[in-house]
């Protein structure tokens, strides 16, 4: 549709970035009625083990073909190389693959109504009262050259680009000191695996050793016919590649043939604010939601998108620029204490190999493992069992004062 002062389309809201939170408020948005522009850069994939929970997939509706795997459990892996199991029982954790994951989603809002634009966002401009983004389409003209940039005008910005975003660096106070993991992976064609690897297609394995990541972890994450093998760290300057070329030996998937590599910033704090107060709102990476610690954040990319999306839906009716606020507060009100006691966790348990390797051990007892699971196959604290947290408790603190070995 066209602007009524200009020749410039118009569409209620414009989403800056099409993965998990970008294409989930561009649909839900569509679906609500609005108009809807979602602007994508070509070619992008994160870097993403691909862990998705049941519940995900049930509250998102997503095809049962897009899960490449169906993981049963889990290896943990410390310092020493102890190699802790950790079995699911009466569940699974899902695995996508992002390249195709993202697409579906795309696809998806766009079905829904959604308009799709590839190209890159390059600004938000404002004349008098409208805004206006400024964006690089992709490909180029019949003489070669790159074609011109396009202006959509719109009533609400919908920033979905990834950490340190750019909409979130223009337009929110503080979106450029969010803390951040940096993370690598390496995509590999894990089948068949060499007799000689410590590999299982339907087994997540977790790397928690300074060698391969000084504060974070390394992983291992089947995908079918495929793997994710990555690390990260917060540290600058790591070196990330040699890192997961020490992994890829270490699983025995060294001469596994590489199918791409990618890398990117991974945010382990929500920002403080996540709207101007006027026509910009944030979502999944870009307001900062991936969970501390287990740097899960599909999941919670996808339920804060729903909920800018409400508060967007609020907004556009009654014109309250307050509205937006309440994203922000849904989210931490239903997930804050998770990423509270997770932040708590990563900040002391991954500070040292000695404090790594207590980790581990802790992550042998049968009431953590399944407390553990159960929490994040339902993304809730579970709060069953009082005994059982009590003892955990008690655990914990014999591992804190050195009373038992790891």
């Amino acid at each position: 549709m066209k602007d009524e002062t200009s020749d410039i389309a118009f569409y209620d809201v414009v989403v800056v970035g099409g993965g998990p939170a970008g294409a989930t408020a561009a649909r839900t948005l569509a679906e609500a009625g609005h108009s809807v522009a979602l602007i994508d850069r070509a070619g992008r994939i994160k870097p993403c083990g691909g862990a998705i929970p049941p519940r995900l997939v049930r509250d998102f509706d997503i095809a049962p073909d897009l899960l490449v795997a169906r993981i049963a459990s889990a290896q943990m892996v410390s310092p020493s190389d102890k190699r802790v199991p950790m079995p699911i029982d009466n569940g699974y954790v899902g695995m996508v693959d992002r390249e195709h994951f993202d697409e579906w989603l795309r696809e998806r809002a766009a079905a829904a109504g959604a308009t799709r634009f590839t190209g890159r966002f390059q600004a938000i401009e404002r004349e008098g009262e409208r805004t206006l983004v400024r964006f690089q389409p992709s490909g180029t003209g019949e003489d070669g050259a790159a074609a011109p940039e396009r202006l959509i005008s719109t009533r609400l910005v919908v920033g979905a680009d990834g950490a340190r975003s750019a909409v979130g660096r223009q337009a929110i106070p503080g979106a450029d000191k969010v803390p951040c993991v940096f993370a690598y992976h390496e995509i590999v064609r894990a089948k068949p695996a060499s007799p000689e690897a410590d590999y299982d297609p339907v087994r997540c394995d977790v790397y928690y050793q300074g060698r391969i990541s000084p504060d974070f972890y390394g992983w291992v994450f089947p995908h079918g016919e495929t793997a994710s093998i990555g690390t990260g760290s917060a540290i600058k300057g790591y070196g990330l590649r040699p890192a997961v070329e020490r992994l890829r030996e270490t699983a025995g998937l060294a001469d596994a043939e590489t199918l791409r590599r990618e890398g990117a910033p991974i945010p382990l704090k929500p920002l403080k604010r996540w709207d101007n107060g006027r026509d910009v709102i944030l979502a999944g990476d870009a307001a900062g939601v991936v969970a501390p610690a287990s740097g899960e954040g599909i999941y919670y990319a996808m339920v804060s998108a729903e909920m800018v999306a409400d508060a967007a839906k609020a907004f556009l009716a009654t014109g309250n620029v307050k509205a937006l606020a309440s994203a922000r507060k849904a989210f931490m009100r239903e997930h804050g204490r998770v990423f509270w006691i997770l932040g708590i966790m990563q900040t002391f348990w991954y500070r040292s190999d000695k404090q790594r390797e207590r980790f581990v051990s802790i992550c042998r007892d049968k009431d953590v493992q399944r407390l553990t699971w159960e929490s994040y196959m339902n993304k809730k604290l579970t709060r069953r069992d009082p005994a059982a947290h009590l003892r955990i408790f008690f655990k914990d603190l014999a591992h804190l004062f050195r009373l038992v070995s790891p």
